[in-house]
């Protein structure tokens, strides 16, 4: 028996025969999990980030980070400083923040691991197909909400399920070996509310917005 890392509630494990794996849902806040036997090591995982074709070239990729972009672009009461947390080996997100006049700071724990957030607190946060990766999204967006401003928004990016337990055992994103972990809008509601936060908006889709509430 799991236990979930989110919400401390009971899983239950899904046999997928297919990718040879074991999952585990939670009931109470729709997080999947990958059974931690079957997670990558560190070396395994950076290669496979090696192999990613994100660049500036990639068309689709920076139109579909523009439309990231504008959909909480509005809701920024102030749009100067900027973390970009897990960036990757090429920081598209970065120049097109740039090209939008904010200063942006980057980390990742492969490609840039300085923290350079340390002692700074941002505007916002931007962090892209990052949390599926993460083994304790809790600890990672408790620390994101330390280093914001108050009003201050976190921007993150990552494919929801349909918590449909049929659908995922057929669905392609569970396919990559460095995606260890599965949200919905729900998930991410219970994970912002522990973390301080409030879910401002969401695409229900892979965006969702959350804000740090000034007291």
């Amino acid at each position: 028996m799991m236990i979930c890392k989110i919400c401390d509630s009971h899983m239950r494990s899904i046999e997928d025969r297919a990718l040879k794996k074991v999952f585990y849902i939670c009931p109470h806040c729709d997080a999947i999990w990958l059974d931690p036997h079957y997670q990558l090591c560190l070396e395994k995982e950076h290669a496979l980030y090696d192999n990613h074709n994100n660049s500036l070239e990639n068309e689709g990729y920076v139109t579909m980070f523009e439309n990231f972009l504008n959909f909480f672009w509005d809701e920024l009461t102030c749009k100067k400083e900027s973390l970009d947390f897990g960036s990757g080996p090429s920081p598209v997100l970065s120049y097109l923040l740039q090209r939008r006049e904010v200063n942006v700071d980057c980390y990742d724990k492969f490609y840039q691991p300085q923290k350079c957030y340390e002692g700074k607190e941002y505007d916002f946060i931007t962090s892209t197909e990052v949390f599926e990766h993460l083994d304790n999204p809790l600890e990672t967006l408790s620390l994101l909400s330390q280093h914001l401003k108050p009003n201050g928004i976190i921007a993150l990016m990552t494919l929801f399920h349909s918590n449909d337990e049929a659908h995922f055992l057929q669905w392609w994103y569970r396919r990559d070996p460095t995606h260890i972990l599965f949200y919905t809008p729900k998930t991410m509601e219970l994970l912002a509310k522990k973390c301080g936060l409030i879910s401002l908006k969401t695409d229900g889709k892979r965006i969702v917005i959350l804000k740090k509430v000034a007291h």
